[in-house]
């Protein structure tokens, strides 16, 4: 019997590590379910798993996943009542962002940060493409990294064109299990090429006509780092449908909302049209940035349409 980590999941094959670097192709014992969550993957990238070593065709089994300290999960698709567990046991989670090329949105933004702060997995944001923005695309990174920072989101201005702040990510994943996540074409395989030119990576131009990335990374898939640590590279995705929240505590996740929910007048107050309302009030004032409220409201009245 071994331990290891899984390292890449492809729905009905893994790749697990273990011992002194040692990776072994495994699939699943028939009996394991995970009975908890009503998810499409039962094993993700991230999961302890014990496995039987099948000596003759050199593979594995893997018989247990071991519990999760957490996990990001996502929609499967906006009409699946199932949802997708994207990685599991990451010390952190990083959204890479771009202002152009493609527009991230901040609905996009907000549902991914709620994700992560409902799992309690630290969230950290990165501004990429840096050096291709003009004086608008600047003015918005700044209002937007304004808005977040004030929030308690740490911001990383990133070029790969210039390698600005590359050492300053690859001392904040230094020795962690870190996820990078994010639209198609932000930036995620580029930035992984950088941190480790041997991975070799396959990346993909943006499309004009529609100006966002093509999906490359089909799955999931974890990445030893020469500076310590571990990066996850995610899909590209397209829409973050948010899972498992029930509508009276969806405030709890946005945490300027949280903090000012208190001095509401009613303590049951969803903050859409009560009387004695300080969400609304802090938002009117400006207190709250309105596109977090609007990011709030659009989740509250059920909106799951795929942001771009």
């Amino acid at each position: 019997m071994g331990k290891g980590v899984v390292l890449k999941s492809t729905g009905s094959r893994y790749r697990v590590l273990f011992g002194e670097g040692i990776i072994l192709e495994c699939s699943i014992k028939g009996k394991l379910r995970i009975k908890e969550l009503r998810t499409t993957n039962p094993i993700a990238v991230g999961d302890n798993v014990l496995f039987e070593i099948d000596k003759k065709n050199n593979t594995g089994i893997i018989t247990e996943v071991l519990d999760r300290r957490n996990y990001i999960l996502r929609k499967a698709s906006n009409l699946s009542k199932h949802s997708q567990i994207i990685a599991a046991n990451v010390d952190q989670v990083f959204l890479m962002i771009t202002i152009i090329l493609p527009e991230t949105a901040v609905e996009f933004i907000d549902r991914f940060l709620i994700t992560a702060e409902a799992y309690r997995v630290p969230a950290k944001i990165i501004i990429n493409k840096t050096d291709l923005y003009g004086e608008d695309d600047l003015a918005k990174m700044e209002y937007l990294e304004s808005m977040y920072s004030k929030i308690g989101y740490e911001c990383i201005r990133l070029s790969l064109h210039d390698m600005t702040n590359l050492e300053t990510l690859k001392l904040l994943m230094k020795d962690k299990i870190s996820l990078i996540s994010g639209n198609s074409g932000v930036g995620k395989t580029t930035l992984l090429n950088s941190f480790n030119p041997a991975l070799n990576l396959k990346t993909a131009e943006i499309s004009y006509y529609h100006k966002q990335g093509k999906h490359i990374t089909t799955f999931p898939e974890m990445h030893q780092m020469p500076f310590g640590g571990f990066v996850i590279d995610t899909p590209g995705i397209r829409g973050f449908g948010v899972v498992d929240m029930e509508r009276n505590e969806i405030y709890h996740f946005f945490r300027e909302i949280f903090r000012v929910s208190k001095e509401c007048r009613f303590n049951n107050c969803l903050h859409l049209d009560e009387p004695g309302c300080a969400v609304r009030s802090a938002v009117e004032k400006g207190g709250i940035d309105f596109l977090r409220y609007r990011s709030y409201l659009n989740i509250m009245e059920g909106d799951n349409r795929k942001y771009r």
